[in-house]
């Protein structure tokens, strides 16, 4: 009787603790856990290797403006030799003589500095009783510009010639000694055509030097005009014979 009422009683404690875990209502799920701002968050290994193999991201390149682009400086230009293009293209020039004497040919070209942006005087002996002619580069400032004009010599095409080194005409260039004056006019002529300021003189006494006046024209020089105020001839000259 009494193991009877033991067995009901277990049975009956099973079907109410059934039910009670069958009606019972679900757990309240837990909150995240956060860890405090100033602990370092635990990582697993595995973490650690895939952020290491995650690609990096792209990142736009950022291009820093470009600076504006300065010109240098143009070389300055003394204002006694600048000659605009225009200007050096389209240069007239003429030789103006002969004066008699040297005081005759400084009162013409202060007349003629008006009409002129240069005038420069050149002497000549006629070579009446000479002993030969001579075609020479005057003396420049240093040796090294005589041997830098040389080589230009050379490069043109023009091989007989010789520095003087010494005495009164050193650093000139001699470029050639002739018998009469149209073969010393003629290598003087082709020196001149190749770019060269040379000069062609006798050699000896020679006979009376006389003066000209060698301009290079402001566009209001008139020709006549100017034979007219010197009371002597004018002629064309080639611009690269002016020194």
């Amino acid at each position: 009787m009494l193991a009877r009422a033991l067995v009901v009683l277990l049975l009956v404690l099973n079907l109410g603790v059934a039910a009670w875990w069958t009606l019972r209502a679900p757990p309240a799920a837990a909150p995240d856990f956060v860890p405090p701002a100033d602990v370092a968050r635990l990582q697993l290994v595995s973490e650690t290797k895939k952020a290491a193999n995650a690609p990096a991201p792209r990142v736009a390149p950022t291009t820093a403006p470009a600076a504006p682009a300065i010109a240098p400086p143009a070389p300055s230009i003394p204002a006694a030799i600048a000659v605009p293009a225009s200007a050096a293209s389209n240069a007239r020039c003429y030789s103006i003589g002969p004066f008699a004497n040297s005081a005759a040919a400084s009162n013409a070209r202060e007349v003629l500095m008006a009409v002129a942006t240069r005038v420069v005087p050149r002497e000549q002996r006629s070579g009446s009783s000479a002993r030969g002619w001579r075609v020479y580069l005057p003396a420049m400032a240093s040796l090294p510009e005589a041997q830098a004009a040389a080589q230009r010599i050379t490069a043109a095409g023009f091989n007989d010639y010789f520095i003087v080194r010494q005495g009164a005409e050193a650093n000139s260039i001699a470029l050639g000694r002739y018998r009469n004056e149209d073969s010393a006019r003629r290598r003087a002529d082709s020196l001149t055509a190749a770019g060269f300021a040379v000069r062609a003189e006798p050699l000896g006494e020679g006979g009376p030097s006389t003066v000209w006046l060698d301009l290079i024209a402001k566009p209001e020089f008139d020709p006549a005009r100017a034979e007219a105020a010197v009371q002597v001839p004018a002629r064309e000259l080639d611009c690269a014979r002016i020194r």
